[in-house]
């Protein structure tokens, strides 16, 4: 017993040891790739100095870390049992009657702990700098000056004129396949941010470029109000520009998900991006235990065969397949093509049927 449990915490430390050295190289490496994508787009705006571009970066690091981590586990797994087959410390095992199964339980159980923390607690650190990044970028980047945002007053959205004048929307509620705010008032602000009217009206619905403002009353300081049966706003947004001009999901913690959801179907919006999100989140920890298991087939497998290329070969590949899978899937299930729970789980699903049948293939068949 004593053995068993000194062995496990040995593997359980080769295994983290060579983890962190992978995640960190590839940290690094995108950290970089993204500093200079930054500066590229960013060689035309003057306000983007490369200390705002450096801290861009930095904001996006831990978004961009999330991203990694499967691949990180995956090569670092890798990484590791290639050392202790060289070194013929799992041939010993072998010879003293430990089995695969045993010797992976001590990968497996790290992979889920840093799964879970990685979700629990990184996941809103990274969720809040994804905010701020976002942010900088349609400032610096972008210049949008279209906003919305989504509370339990109802739904809020900035809209602004050549002329600079702000126009500030309040509806208590969106329906989306019409377009329709109800009821909805209507701020407006000139340039110098000086409130100039309002409009209370029952409804207003995006049209062809224009709010269509229906039974609504104009009120002005100094003048008496006036009523209006339809009344048109000239306007940039559209619906699809209204729909995707939330946060994105990546800007949202966690543990905010389920009462956002709820939020946004309540107020007419299809929350099917951020319901994804939730699931991919919580498929993580199972992920990272299936990418133990797909490394495992390669690396274990070069002992027999002493075959260094094909591990490398085997795990880029996977890492490749697991990358495009889960592009994919992740496209059909933001259409609606394929259910939330499907999209979500299906490159754990097929991880788990690969790695767990090859492996009862080449040590126990």
């Amino acid at each position: 017993m004593l053995l068993a449990k000194t062995f496990s915490a040995y593997v359980a430390r080769q295994f983290f040891a060579w983890f962190c050295g992978v995640f960190l190289g590839m940290v690094f490496i995108t950290f970089l790739l993204d500093y200079v994508e930054l500066i590229r787009r960013g060689g035309t705006k003057l306000q983007a100095t490369l200390w705002l571009l450096l801290e861009m970066a930095a904001l996006k690091l831990p978004h961009t870390a999330q991203e990694v981590l499967p691949f990180a586990i995956l090569f670092g797994t890798m990484l590791a049992f290639w050392r202790l087959t060289r070194n013929n410390e799992l041939v010993v095992a072998r010879a003293a009657g430990v089995s695969v199964w045993q010797f992976l339980t001590p990968a497996l159980v790290v992979a889920v702990l840093i799964g879970i923390i990685a979700v629990t607690i990184f996941n809103p650190v990274a969720s809040f700098t994804q905010a701020a990044y976002e942010k900088l970028e349609s400032h610096v980047l972008r210049q949008g000056s279209d906003q919305l945002s989504l509370s339990n007053a109802g739904l809020w959205l900035r809209q602004s004129d050549q002329r600079g004048n702000q126009i500030v929307i309040h509806a208590g509620k969106f329906a989306s396949p019409q377009m329709t705010l109800d009821p909805v008032t209507l701020f407006f602000f000139n340039a110098g941010t000086q409130f100039t009217s309002r409009i209370d009206a029952a409804k207003a619905k995006l049209e062809g470029g224009d709010w269509v403002i229906e039974n609504g009353t104009r009120s002005s300081p100094n003048e008496l109000p006036q009523s209006f049966d339809e009344w048109r706003l000239a306007t940039t947004l559209t619906p699809r520009k209204i729909e995707e001009s939330f946060a994105s999901p990546d800007t949202m913690s966690f543990w905010d998900l389920p009462g956002f959801i709820s939020l946004l179907e309540q107020s007419g919006f299809s929350a099917q991006r951020h319901r994804l999100q939730f699931n991919v989140l919580l498929a993580r920890p199972f992920l990272l235990c299936t990418m133990v298991l797909v490394a495992a087939t390669f690396s274990l497998r070069m002992q027999r065969r002493s075959g260094a290329t094909l591990m490398i070969i085997g795990g880029v590949v996977s890492g490749f397949f697991l990358y495009f899978l889960s592009d994919v899937i992740f496209a059909l299930g933001l259409s609606a093509k394929v259910p939330v729970t499907l999209a979500a789980w299906t490159p754990t699903g097929v991880s788990l049927v690969f790695g767990v049948s090859m492996l009862l293939h080449l040590e126990d068949g």
